[in-house]
């Protein structure tokens, strides 16, 4: 396959992902795609940074060790492969797909993985982690900031954090921005980090990195 057609084949995946029109696409979607996800990202063409970042900011927020961190919308394990090397820490993880769990498996990072739709309530107990992380889940056709963003909070102890991606483009006309100040003005969380940073590098996408941690 030349490198051109390769390039105009992963951008239809992209474009495919981000089309989905209901939970069922997107699942049907990313189980078709499970098999070929970490290669075709990975690809120079594509350099999918977004799980790098998040398991850096992750590392840089925690003392590394005895950390128990719920890895939402974790798809094939990227950013749970990324945290483990960093130290000693519990990760579970979401996913709708149970095709793309079942890649994320196979990495061993994972003391449990469990099918989740993150556009309802999440079935976990209040104040289970220390720490939630969520990279390429908020985008296009995927998962809207309510109730996700309220659940991870939840599901966090005092003192938590939330780090995740948001797709630049939809961070304010999305909801996002609205969502995070209203549960800041609810004292549930408070900002520590907004930053803008390469999604896929070298392929124009950005994606805010969001930091947050709970205060009520």
């Amino acid at each position: 396959m030349s490198a051109q057609v390769k390039v105009i084949t992963e951008n239809t995946h992209l474009a495919g992902a981000r089309g989905a029109h209901s939970k069922e696409d997107c699942m049907k979607f990313y189980d078709e795609w499970a098999a070929s996800y970490n290669s075709d990202l990975s690809d120079a063409s594509q350099n999918y940074v977004a799980p790098i970042h998040v398991a850096q900011a992750a590392l840089r927020s925690s003392n590394h060790n005895n950390v128990a961190i719920l890895d939402a919308g974790c798809g094939t394990g990227l950013v749970g492969e990324a945290l483990a090397k960093g130290g000693t820490m519990t990760i579970d993880g979401l996913d709708l797909s149970p095709a793309m769990l079942k890649v994320a498996e196979q990495t061993g990072v994972y003391r449990k993985l469990t099918i989740c739709d993150l556009t309802q309530p999440i079935d976990i107990p209040d104040e289970t982690y220390d720490m939630v992380t969520c990279c390429g889940t908020f985008t296009r056709g995927h998962v809207g900031p309510d109730p996700a963003l309220r659940e991870f909070v939840r599901v966090i102890k005092k003192g938590g954090l939330i780090i995740a991606t948001i797709l630049d483009e939809i961070w304010q006309p999305g909801g996002y921005q609205a969502e995070v100040e209203k549960l800041g003005a609810e004292g549930l969380v408070k900002v520590a980090s907004v930053e803008l940073k390469d999604y896929r590098k070298g392929a124009g996408d950005k994606a805010t990195l969001i930091i947050l941690e709970r205060t009520g």
